[in-house]
């Protein structure tokens, strides 16, 4: 509880929400959540969200990871804008209550043409835009109710001949309780990191002096932005057919809920509901609500709310090794939608 309440300290300071800073900050796939899993339900199970997918809601679920996990994940981002992202990673148990964990992120907005005032069509080429983030993490549990952990993250971003770096800190707390270990409460904070710039030769530009005696180059500066920092409070509740025992957990409904308080954009407030059989078959349901999302007139996102996904998840080998297919669907509006598909193998 004692590292709840240093987290709660911190973060206090980062609970904005204000509209008016809106577009203030950069970096913003960030907040982009790559996985499928968890984005079907809103990515309201801060609370309850285990192994590689923990590293981008809450960290501190990453200590249930078991032995090993390995999760890639494609997804197509804004159906018709032609933006993919790639997500890959795995997390390993060290010791008796540690994990370690990396996750890579990138974003393909495939060949752009180059265009200049002469030639506004094109034709003279082609770049080709990368967002990437790299993450390192560790979680460990404290006790048999508590569990935390961090996360350290080097974002990459680059234009033709314009590129800026930095790196965020994650952190969160993950608090499990009742017999069946059926209620959980979580609490993240995200994105913390100094302020990043652009740089490069593509900020320069050739002219002439004003006498018009020489030629020289002019270099512009960029300025500085912020992370858009935000903090995650959630809780999820289990609910089972029949709880006779912890073996008994066959048939499962687990509602979720979570508060994100942004820096730089509105609030939002998720829900979410799963059904589980026997934890090989799940679907899931979820919406994300914030400020005029209802209104089309005062939306200030392509997202309009609603999402929804299952999964797969068969047993294989000896060893209790299992293998899945995750799916997710996100609206929008307008474009067709953010389609997610999963793999995952947790041996």
């Amino acid at each position: 509880m004692l590292s709840a309440g240093i987290l709660l300290v911190i973060a206090l300071p980062c609970i904005a929400g204000n509209k008016d800073r809106a577009g203030q900050a950069g970096a913003t796939e960030l907040l982009i959540n790559p996985f499928a899993r968890s984005s079907g339900w809103g990515s309201a199970n801060t609370a309850g969200v285990h192994g590689l997918e923990a590293m981008y809601l809450n960290v501190g679920g990453m200590a249930f990871t078991k032995n090993t996990e390995l999760l890639f994940c494609h997804t197509n981002w804004l159906g018709g804008a032609g933006i993919g992202i790639n997500s890959f990673g795995f997390t390993q148990r060290v010791g008796a209550t540690g994990a370690i964990g990396l996750g890579i992120m990138s974003m393909d907005f495939g060949d752009i043409d180059i265009t200049t005032t002469d030639l506004p069509e094109g034709g003279i080429g082609t770049f080709h835009p990368t967002y990437s983030n790299i993450a390192l993490s560790f979680a460990k549990g404290f006790s048999q109710s508590i569990y935390g952990g961090l996360v350290v993250k080097g974002i990459s971003e680059s234009i033709a001949d314009v590129s800026a770096r930095g790196v965020a800190l994650d952190a969160g707390i993950q608090y499990v309780t009742g017999k069946f270990e059926h209620i959980k409460f979580g609490i993240s904070l995200r994105n913390v990191g100094p302020r990043m710039r652009y740089t490069g030769d593509g900020l320069g530009f050739k002219g002439v002096a004003p006498s018009g005696v020489y030629a020289m180059t002019v270099n512009q500066r960029s300025a500085d932005f912020d992370l858009p920092t935000l903090i995650n409070i959630g809780g999820t509740y289990d609910f089972y057919f029949s709880k006779d025992s912890l073996s008994m957990k066959t048939n499962r409904i687990t509602a979720a809920g979570n508060f994100t308080s942004n820096s730089f954009s509105k609030d939002e407030f998720r829900a979410g509901l799963e059904y589980a059989w026997k934890s090989m078959f799940m679907v899931r349901a979820g919406f994300i609500y914030e400020d005029g999302i209802t209104n089309e007139e005062e939306r200030t996102t392509a997202f309009t709310g609603p999402s929804c996904g299952a999964s797969i998840e068969l047993p294989f080998g000896k060893r209790g090794s299992t293998f899945a297919i995750d799916y997710s669907y996100r609206a929008t509006n307008p474009f067709n939608g953010v389609h997610s598909f999963g793999a995952r193998i947790n041996l």
